[in-house]
């Protein structure tokens, strides 16, 4: 059986290791794919990007082999916005648009303003970024307090923050393909900065609400792939 490949972007701070536990969780006829960012992981020697079209497009290329059989992206946060960029920068090297587009935990790319308000448009201090890390509830207290861990993990932060800080939104044709919003209870984006997701696309659209705060993908995982799972297997391949 042929699998369809599932792209998935990180969040700030992450490598693509976030989601490796989901190839032991999801159906074998989905292959997951995550996508290390510059400057992390198995990339830790490339230097960290802050423009997030030149991110996109740098991503697509390296992509366009997987892009050219049957796939869908997925983002949290940062990784929603770069799911979104990667689709269109994709759908540019003539590539064929997603089965479907997960965008998880953060605002529409035209609600951008009124959801973090300009507040990353300028690197932060690590004081800063660490009371970050705080408010989101992701990280254990053992962990920030840890200096050895914090320098590794801070740069790659304060980079990232600066490709959600500085995103500008472009006006173009909307996607076409099934485009879903998962979002937490408890998450700083609002019902209407989610459903504002809803212009990006001409294909079906779907909002689900989980109970918790920014991390609900990890807080509600089994809930999370199942609605996955659902919304690819009508595009199950066979061989």
């Amino acid at each position: 059986m042929s699998a369809l490949t599932l792209l998935c972007l990180p969040y700030s701070g992450a490598s693509a290791m976030v989601y490796s536990r989901w190839r032991r969780k999801l159906p074998a006829w989905l292959s997951v794919r995550p996508v290390e960012l510059p400057g992390r992981g198995a990339r830790l020697g490339e230097p960290l990007l802050t423009d997030m079209q030149v991110l996109a497009r740098q991503l697509a290329s390296e992509q366009r082999l997987a892009a050219s059989q049957p796939y869908a992206l997925l983002g949290h946060s940062l990784g929603a916005l770069l799911a979104f960029e990667l689709a269109h920068e994709l759908q540019a090297l003539g590539c064929p648009p997603p089965v479907a587009l997960f965008a998880c935990g953060t605002a529409a790319p035209t609600r951008r303003e009124d959801y973090d308000g300009g507040n990353w448009r300028e690197p932060k201090s690590d004081e800063v970024l660490i009371d970050e890390l705080r408010k989101l509830q992701g990280t254990p207290e053992e962990v920030l307090a840890n200096q050895e861990l914090m320098s590794l993990t801070l740069p790659v932060l304060r980079a990232d923050f600066l490709l959600c800080g500085r995103y500008v939104y472009r006006q173009r044709p909307p996607l076409h393909c099934p485009l879903h919003v998962l979002g937490g209870e408890d998450d700083k984006a609002s019902e209407a900065q989610l459903l504002a997701w809803r212009q990006e696309s001409v294909g079906d659209f779907s909002l689900e609400v989980f109970p918790g705060g920014h991390f609900f993908i990890h807080e509600h995982e089994e809930r999370v792939l199942g609605v996955l799972s659902a919304a690819l297997e009508p595009h199950r391949l066979s061989a």
